[in-house]
């Protein structure tokens, strides 16, 4: 019988993830990503729960552990710089052999895609332009390459999907913004200390820096329930909408924005939840932050992880029934999802408090706790 072809539209962490196992059982994955590389920015995430045993048995654990950051404290400081209190990091993380790994999303992205790139077919600077399924298959238009056929098209693209509003319908649909921004960039110089995470809070306002690894980060995380839609891609927009965010605000933030304004490898983005009724359409499927974003905390990069595992073992278990294997992949992985999304209000608040009177209460909290929040 003739290996299933399945288009794969994102070559971020769900994608090469969902191609490698595609491969081992058999499959024809093809992977389609806009971007012409593989990104290297964003924030350090967590590789945590049922994501280690999906990378433990790539095969790829120790190399994630060698990319692994050495931030083992967060200390949370006032305007002046004064600490006001000191969170120590889970146990476990960095080189040990404990239960999770915080690497550079883009270090894991790249890990995933050598992994995935002998026995995947992988097509950068291109994106799907239409889809047109039937019964047997779907017919692909790129923007780039000649049209194809293939049995399945998974897409793995992230929050602003293309998949998801050609197969499912417009974002504004299924995208309900939490009215939390995040904006990252790296920091353009050395940190005092590697295992030291630095946060500034304000009220409705954060602002970090991350040793991360090679190159430390600094975020912005903030609330503008204002803001009800902008264009994800003006770069010029973005930089305006963080700099009049945190105007007026002490410790290191205008040297800082000042850094914000001049790089030019900024990230920012709406913190969203995904919520479809179904992630699937038909021979068309949605992974990852595509089907049921939780973009706050890192859980999403672990998500992804263990969804795209999940994904490629009910294809295989029922490669003559797309749909009874689609159906028990979301049944089985929604019960992951579920509790993230609905936990995110309170990660919000404990991250972002919204007045003084929260912030005040989440630092007094993170003193008296033991290794803090």
């Amino acid at each position: 019988m003739t290996p299933r072809s399945v288009l794969i539209s994102g070559a971020g962490v769900a994608g090469p993830t969902l191609a490698y196992w595609l491969a081992r059982h058999g499959f024809r994955p093809t992977v389609v990503e806009k971007s012409r590389d593989l990104r290297s920015s964003g924030s350090p995430v967590d590789v945590r729960g049922a994501a280690l045993p999906v990378v433990d048995a790539m095969g790829l654990l120790p190399r994630l552990r060698a990319s692994a950051t050495s931030a083992t404290v967060v200390r949370v400081l006032n305007a002046s710089g004064r600490e006001v209190a000191r969170v120590r990091m889970p146990a476990g993380r960095g080189r040990s052999d404990g239960g999770e790994v915080e690497l550079p999303r883009g270090d894991l992205a790249a890990v995933l895609y050598e992994a995935a790139r002998e026995d995947a077919e992988f097509l950068f600077d291109d994106g799907i332009a239409s889809l047109r399924q039937d019964e047997h298959g779907v017919d692909v238009a790129f923007e780039r390459a000649a049209p194809r056929r293939f049995d399945l098209v998974i897409g793995a693209d992230g929050l602003h999907s293309t998949v998801r509003r050609l197969a499912f319908g417009p974002e504004c649909a299924f995208v309900r913004p939490t009215g939390l921004f995040v904006a990252t960039a790296p920091l353009g110089e050395p940190v005092e200390d590697p295992q030291e995470v630095v946060l500034y809070n304000a009220p409705g306002r954060l602002v970090s820096i991350h040793p991360s690894r090679d190159r430390a980060l600094t975020a912005f995380i903030f609330r503008r329930p204002d803001i009800t839609s902008f264009d994800h891609r003006d770069t010029d927009l973005h930089r305006r909408i963080v700099t009049e965010s945190h105007a007026g605000l002490g410790w290191r933030v205008p040297d800082l924005l000042e850094r914000l304004r001049h790089t030019d490898d900024l990230y920012f983005d709406a913190v969203s939840l995904v919520d479809l009724p179904t992630w699937a359409n038909g021979r068309t499927a949605l992974l990852g932050d595509a089907a049921s974003c939780v973009s706050l905390l890192g859980d999403g990069s672990s998500l992804a992880t263990a969804g795209a595992h999940t994904l490629a073992e009910a294809l295989a278990a029922h490669p003559a029934d797309p749909a009874t294997a689609l159906r028990r992949y979301e049944s089985a992985h929604r019960t992951r999802v579920t509790p993230k999304q609905r936990g995110i209000t309170r990660a919000a608040a404990l991250l972002v408090p919204a007045t003084r009177l929260g912030l005040a209460t989440r630092n007094l909290a993170a003193r008296l706790r033991p290794g803090g929040l």
